[in-house]
């Protein structure tokens, strides 16, 4: 009875050492804790989005978004494009969670052209087009006859002749919609401008470089890659009230994405919009929605 009552108490004491480990380890941790000193492990989770851009530009600009998007937990990356053509499929195929290219009119003509189910998630800048001249220094100067070199994307002829008539050289069908107005809508021409819309945007640079025609009209996103200065070189230059604004697009499906949004908010933010205006000078133009 003695050695059974000696082995209850020391079994007893063993246990109440036990708690008393474990209560001492507890509170060394919330110890710890409270100065600060305890590890812990960080298990946010990351998203990651793939953002297809033109190179030069738009790729720059969400460049400066990653690290702000990185501490809310969104990994970007950006994807840098040469063409208007690439950036659309690779959204479609799901290669790319979005792209940003492209400005209003051309997004809408795509959709149109080619049954994409994209959508517009929010405008960021514009890049307001220029008309550039190697032998003259204003369109005051530019001859009768004189030959103006254009892009031969249909979105892009609505622009250009839009600037045109805003810079009193033509005049266009008021009946026709200006962002569809092509050259056979030119009611006015009276300086006999002869304009060539054959050029794929993506030569223009070098037909101004080259000296070819009186005039070529160029976007400001192609000037910038090649070194121009928008504000500086050209003879005259598209106004900052634009309807092209370049866009943030998605597939329909990820439209109330989060970390889409976020990536929106980020690029509206006044960090991005500054950096945009003292990177170009005006000549990219940030928009805030």
């Amino acid at each position: 009875m003695k050695k059974l009552l000696s082995f209850l108490i020391l079994s007893l004491m063993i246990i109440v050492l036990a708690a008393c480990g474990t209560a001492e380890k507890t509170t060394t941790e919330d110890t710890n804790t409270n100065e600060g000193k305890t590890e812990t492990t960080d298990t946010t989770e990351t998203t990651k989005l793939v953002v297809g851009a033109s190179n030069g530009l738009h790729d720059l600009i969400l460049e400066q978004a990653q690290p702000i998007l990185a501490e809310e937990g969104i990994e970007l990356e950006v994807v840098p494009y040469q063409d208007y053509v690439l950036p659309n499929e690779h959204l479609e195929s799901g290669d790319l969670d979005a792209n940003y290219f492209q400005h209003i009119p051309y997004l809408e003509e795509e959709i149109a052209s080619k049954g994409y189910d994209f959508v517009n998630a929010g405008g960021i800048h514009v890049e307001p087009i220029g008309i550039y001249s190697q032998k003259y220094a204003s369109l005051d100067e530019l001859p009768d006859g004189a030959t103006i070199i254009i892009s031969n994307s249909v979105t892009d002829q609505g622009r250009i002749l839009s600037l045109l008539e805003v810079e009193g050289l033509i005049k266009l069908d008021p009946s026709v919609e200006k962002t569809a107005a092509t050259i056979d809508d030119i009611v006015e021409n009276p300086k006999n401008l002869v304009i060539d819309n054959s050029s794929v945007p993506e030569m223009l640079v070098t037909y101004y470089e080259e000296g070819e025609g009186d005039a070529v009209v160029i976007n400001s996103n192609f000037a910038i890659d090649a070194g121009i200065n928008p504000l500086e070189d050209s003879i005259a230059i598209e106004g900052s009230e634009s309807k092209y604004v370049n866009v943030i697009a998605v597939r329909s499906e990820d439209k109330d994405n989060a970390a889409i949004q976020k990536l929106v908010e980020v690029l509206h933010s006044q960090a991005i919009q500054d950096f945009i205006v003292n990177e170009w000078n005006g000549a990219v133009v940030p928009v805030a929605e």
